[in-house]
């Protein structure tokens, strides 16, 4: 947003989409006005402007971090916001955060084990009565995260070319569209596009994730971090410590000999080429062909299968990375969410699917990162782990994360951790 625009919006004073704050208040002062927004046609709050239009400018020092809070943990069912801060002449900070219509209506604050549904009426945001809370049912339907939309994207973040490469030799579309028009009209259909209910069509989180050249830039937490530690615990001396922003797939060509060929790295080919001299390391002896024989310390292609389970079943409502440690005598991948619905760590190990992301998994299964069956932590994970060093994976669940552990080969004497 531009400051000219901001300064106009604040000018004209609150209304059916524009509710003005300080950022001293209650967390549940603030999701009240987030549901009753979403449940309208979304709009927008700013933070360090008082009732009247004078500014007062933002007091917190990470205003950014309590917003996103304020959304995880006050709001059901779970928005993505669009976030941005604005410094003014006099150096005072205003937060615009920006609600698209929700797709999941009714929605609801959460509070003192309470569920209020409010709405907006005006410029004020009032409890529904019973008949429009019947409406906003009514209105709703129980979506995936991946299709809501990300605002503040549009057809341009998506990268053409590995879209094209996509329908044409991937999925094997004999009509790959040839306009702006038609891309958007395709893309909606996919579920890779849709509308944020302010008039706009923008990026699906699923779209953003697999086609855009930076996703973090607008989902910040679109990313992998990977983090190297010389021991066994995490400490602040870490050999490697970097967040791999790129899209979920890579992009493919097809080179004059008609060979499909690599030609810009996607999150699980950066994180190969990033991670290999520390899960690896060249064997002290020459072979008979003058070359040093590589030891892996753990199966690459269990790795490869964890850190894609991780990207495919993720929860995107929870505003950080994917984390992976390597430790001394052990890898450690988090993925943020619990797992969805009745899912528990029993049946994923029996080998029971329930995508949280389907969109996002058929996708990475078109590209041969998952497999037909989609059961990879009963037939590939953890046999490959018993067969490379007779470690079982060990999975934790928490109300926050899935941690998956792979341990080193040479810690199979310690007892598998």
């Amino acid at each position: 947003m531009l400051k000219t625009e901001l300064m106009e919006m604040i000018a004209h004073g609150e209304n059916s989409g524009v509710e003005f704050k300080r950022d001293d208040i209650r967390p549940e002062q603030l999701a009240k006005e987030i549901v009753a927004l979403a449940n309208l046609q979304g709009g927008r709050i700013f933070l360090g402007v008082e009732d009247d239009g004078s500014i007062s400018g933002l007091k917190q020092a990470n205003t950014q971090e309590w917003v996103l809070n304020v959304f995880r943990d006050k709001v059901y069912p779970q928005l993505i916001p669009f976030y941005e801060e604005l410094t003014l002449e006099d150096q005072k900070r205003v937060a615009v955060i920006t609600i698209a219509a929700g797709l999941s209506k009714p929605y609801m604050l959460k509070h003192k084990q309470r569920e209020d549904i409010y709405i907006r009426l005006g410029d004020r945001s009032e409890l529904a009565t019973r008949e429009q809370q019947l409406r906003l049912f009514a209105s709703g339907g129980l979506l995936h995260v991946e299709v809501l939309p990300v605002a503040g994207t549009g057809l341009f973040h998506l990268d053409r070319q590995r879209l094209n490469f996509y329908l044409a030799d991937i999925i094997k579309d004999p009509d790959v569209p040839a306009t702006d028009e038609e891309w958007e009209k395709r893309l909606l259909g996919l579920g890779l596009m849709t509308s944020d209910g302010l008039g706009n069509n923008v990026c699906s989180v699923a779209g953003l994730v697999c086609f855009a050249n930076n996703p973090r830039r607008y989902l910040r937490q679109s990313g992998l971090r990977l983090m190297v530690f010389p021991g066994v615990d995490k400490d602040y001396q870490a050999k490697l410590d970097v967040i791999l922003d790129a899209p979920l797939v890579g992009r493919w060509v097809i080179n004059p000999e008609g060979q499909k060929v690599l030609d810009q790295e996607g999150v699980i080919e950066k994180l190969s080429a990033v991670i290999k001299p520390f899960i690896s390391e060249e064997s002290a002896e020459i072979d008979g062909n003058m070359r040093r024989e590589r030891q892996w310390h753990y199966p690459w292609e269990a790795l490869r299968e964890a850190v894609v389970n991780a990207l495919a079943h993720r929860d995107w409502t929870i505003a950080v990375d994917i984390e992976l440690s390597v430790y001394a005598d052990r890898l450690e991948i988090i993925s943020p969410g619990k797992l969805q619905n009745s899912m528990t760590i029993e049946k994923m190990i029996a080998g029971q699917r329930s995508p949280r992301n389907p969109l996002i998994m058929d996708i990475l299964r078109d590209y041969a990162y998952v497999d037909a069956r989609g059961m990879g932590v009963r037939t590939k994970i953890i046999p490959l782990m018993k067969k490379f060093n007779q470690c079982e994976p060990l999975f934790e669940l928490t109300e926050d994360y899935l941690k998956t552990t792979l341990f080193r080969k040479a810690s199979a004497d310690t007892g598998c951790g």
